[in-house]
């Protein structure tokens, strides 16, 4: 900001294991969105290091990074960041076709990521045909369709309500017992609730990280996820 430098993280070190479930929370400004792109690939830090499988991600180019973050994000928005004129399985296939999958290929395993978010019944219908938890339905089937290291979702349930909250949840849990590493960025304390860890930022920092004893399993009555 002119000749002042604003740190957003500072002197923040941890490890994700493979299959964990992490909530990163903290209030608005905190850097929780910055340790996102961070961890996404979309951005890179100014200092330290990143390293994610064994490569070192904080020191790749644009275009290796573009390369992981095909091959080893699968990304969750709040906004679904569906095309608005294709379909859901057209949707799905999308970073298959950024990594140059064959067409035969992507067809049957933008399927499978469909059938795995129970909405291979919806396939051929476009967004504007779909409800708002169809949507981000489709968005994480399209996350899962290049078997990703990470599910980065940022605030999943930010424009659904309770109900259709619950259920998104409810996927995110099964996917996570599926073996799949999920690291959910939120302001909402029903939605950390979910993760087996939570980790905090405040002020650019971490200010705890610890396991949650009060993890909330959405796979009850409230949900309807398969």
């Amino acid at each position: 900001m002119g000749e002042e430098i604003i740190h957003a993280l500072h002197g923040v070190s941890f490890t994700i294991q493979r299959n964990e479930y992490i909530a990163i929370v903290g209030p608005s400004g905190s850097g929780k969105s910055t340790l996102m792109n961070l961890i996404g690939c979309l951005d890179t830090p100014t200092k330290g290091e990143y390293w994610l499988n064994g490569k070192l991600v904080s020191s790749m180019d644009d275009d290796e990074l573009a390369q992981v973050r095909n091959q080893e994000i699968g990304f969750v928005f709040q906004t679904f960041n569906l095309l608005p004129r294709a379909t859901a399985l057209h949707n799905v296939e999308l970073p298959l076709i950024y990594s140059g999958v064959p067409s035969a290929e992507r067809l049957r395993r933008a399927k499978r990521a469909l059938e795995q978010v129970d909405l291979a019944h919806r396939m051929h219908h476009r967004p504007n045909e779909l409800s708002g938890g169809q949507r981000q339905r489709v968005a994480i089937a399209r996350a899962l369709v290049n078997n990703p290291s990470i599910i980065l979702a940022d605030e999943p349930t930010g424009n659904l309500d309770s109900a259709t909250s619950r259920e998104i949840m409810g996927l995110l849990d099964v996917l996570h017992e599926r073996g799949n590493t999920i690291i959910v960025v939120t302001h909402e304390p029903d939605i950390a609730a979910h993760a087996h860890r939570v980790l905090t930022i405040r002020d650019g920092q971490i200010a705890t990280d610890m396991l949650n004893p009060n993890r909330r399993h959405a796979l009850g009555s409230d949900a309807s996820a398969t």
